[in-house]
């Protein structure tokens, strides 16, 4: 019988996030989104069965459950199998399998996870179902479906980085969005950052609904503040672009502080407490990974500092995860 497997990486965002959230991107002109891919990785595998039968099976939640036939399925109310089984309900597929899935990242990361396990799950599923995908139509897809799962607005930066791997640079417009996928530089992202996890999953519906909301009622701290993330990205875009290096630290140290004007509840006390620790180690800045509130926090030192400032922040109890930057794949 056919079997098929993904293995994804997630991301890191360097600037712009939140900025790929329709539509608040229209609301300033020329927004963009850095991010980078991480081997950090999300898994799935499916195996046709010569019945009816679905197994799904999560390694995360240590939990599988078998129906019968696909309606069965479907028929199944259980929020800890709504991502799987709202995959299903698009593909539909005319005969049984068995689904597993596993992530790497830690629940609530801010990592993009969710997105790379949706990506994953969508590369076995159209393999299975026999329907080949572009780039962007498996992102309007499983943006559409994350959306059915959230109950909220979902962007679309976090798709990239699973598909195309590298660096990406995505812009934002009237007319839509487009990336440019630029390599690794050789030993800059592996030598200067690793991540922490805070302890404290962060919720990235919640946190951006908040911002979308008070954006489109009109506020005039939201949308300054909205512009001042576009303009850091765009900076730090031009660093991207011309490898002026030495300059990205202090941009992602501002990035985190017009994070947190945008909107206070992307900080905690662990994070906090993390930047502290960090700064005073040696570190030249910490940046939230996705939309805050806790999750992973990306720490940015200078090489020569780098194991002083992972062992300062081990010994405030916090969780190092050695992180390394994945290539651009074959895939455009």
């Amino acid at each position: 019988m056919n079997s098929f497997e993904a293995k994804c990486p997630t991301r890191v965002d360097l600037a712009g996030g939140t900025l790929d959230l329709w539509p608040l991107h229209l609301f300033v002109e020329g927004a963009s989104t850095i991010n980078v891919a991480i081997d950090v990785y999300t898994y799935a595998w499916l195996s046709e069965r010569t019945d009816s039968k679905v197994i799904l099976e999560s390694s995360d939640l240590e939990q599988t459950v078998e129906y019968e036939n696909i309606d069965e399925l479907l028929a199944d109310n259980s929020p800890d199998w709504l991502l799987l089984r709202r995959h299903v309900n698009f593909w539909k597929p005319d005969k049984g399998f068995h689904l597993k899935t596993r992530s790497e990242s830690p629940v609530g990361g801010g990592l993009g996870g969710s997105s790379s396990l949706s990506v994953a799950i969508t590369q076995v599923m159209s393999q299975f179902c026999n329907r080949v995908l572009e780039v962007e139509e498996m992102i309007n897809l499983v943006s559409n479906i994350e959306a059915q799962v959230l109950k909220t607005p979902t962007g679309t930066q976090d798709y990239y980085p699973p598909l195309l791997g590298g660096m990406n640079i995505i812009s934002y417009g009237c007319e839509g969005r487009s990336v440019e996928v630029r390599p690794i530089p050789d030993g800059l992202f592996s030598d200067c950052f690793f991540l922490v996890y805070t302890g404290r999953p962060h919720n990235s519906g919640l946190n951006n609904w908040s911002v979308l909301k008070e954006a489109i009622e009109g506020n005039e701290k939201t949308l300054r503040h909205l512009q001042q993330l576009k303009d850091i990205a765009e900076e730090v875009r031009k660093v991207c672009e011309l490898k002026n290096w030495d300059s990205l630290g202090p941009l992602l140290r501002d990035e985190f502080a017009a994070r947190v004007e945008l909107s206070p509840a992307v900080t905690s006390p662990e994070i906090q407490k993390l930047e502290e620790v960090a700064l005073n180690a040696g570190a030249e800045a910490v940046k939230i990974c996705g939309a805050g509130g806790g999750g992973c926090i990306m720490v940015w030192s200078p090489p020569s500092k780098i194991e002083e400032v992972k062992s300062s922040c081990q010994k405030a109890g916090y969780r190092v995860i050695n992180a390394r930057p994945v290539p651009p794949s074959s895939l455009k």
